[in-house]
């Protein structure tokens, strides 16, 4: 769900691949939380979006028999949080993670749902090695000009978030949506240890900060941020006294 420096990226492949198969049912109430809220804000994110046609399909369908394409570019997807927030509202989710086992539980779920590769799929890969500014893989139509990008919690994970908002925008069309759900700033707490740890390089973002990589990254046209609410409860159901509660925030803006 990250992407760092050689040494560290083996590091965090490494970590969430041997998390991915059980990632879904241990965070289960913090992604439903998650989802949510984005989905309390879809109008906020101020795209143009596939209106449900009928009540009786599926949430996460998106076989909606739209006459225009609405796509989502969902990086560092992970299982899918931010697809699943906005699959109703688009025609299309192009997931890209750099661990294959977080990958595999993306597809395994939709394909579980009989939703097509064409409408939901996840790639492995990374968009934003400083070292690589078009990788191969990633350089046919099929993974540009997108409605909106998206990263949902994956900010904190990278070594260079600013170069990260820098490739997203390149992959979006004019007046597409940079959206971004990361942490607030927060204090490492001492004592207690996870294993998500070594693969985090950021204590969360403030406002500032966010605002300056958007504008840098040519997405600041319209930049908002929110803080939700009394923040999202982090809970690992295998072991409890990981239970944490983070400010998180979200932000968007438009490429320019």
């Amino acid at each position: 769900m990250s992407d760092h420096a050689p040494n560290q990226t083996e590091a965090n492949r490494a970590h969430f691949n041997e998390a991915a198969s059980s990632y879904n049912n241990r965070f289960e109430k913090t992604i439903l939380q998650i989802i949510h809220e984005i989905q309390e804000r879809r109008e906020w994110l101020g795209v143009d979006w596939v209106e449900d046609s009928s009540e009786d399909e599926s949430s996460t369908s998106n076989s909606k028999g739209a006459t225009r394409p609405v796509r989502l570019l969902d990086y560092a997807c992970g299982t899918g949080l931010v697809s699943r927030a906005l699959a109703p509202y688009v025609s299309q989710c192009v997931g890209i993670d750099l661990t294959e086992g977080m990958a595999a539980e993306y597809n395994k779920s939709m394909e579980n749902q009989g939703i097509p590769a064409s409408e939901m799929f996840a790639h492995v890969g990374n968009l934003i090695d400083p070292s690589d500014p078009s990788p191969a893989a990633f350089t046919g139509p099929e993974f540009h000009d997108f409605d909106i990008a998206a990263v949902g919690l994956g900010f904190h994970h990278f070594d260079n978030p600013a170069l990260a908002a820098k490739r997203l925008a390149e992959r979006l069309k004019p007046g597409g949506v940079l959206f971004i759900i990361d942490f607030q700033p927060h204090e490492h707490v001492h004592g207690h240890h996870h294993a998500a740890e070594k693969s985090v390089t950021h204590m969360g973002f403030s406002e500032v900060d966010i605002k300056k990589m958007f504008e840098e990254a040519g997405v600041g046209k319209g930049f908002e941020h929110v803080v939700v609410g009394k923040g999202i409860v982090i809970t690992d159901k295998s072991d409890k006294m990981k239970t944490v509660t983070r400010e998180v925030f979200m932000a968007r803006g438009s490429k320019l």
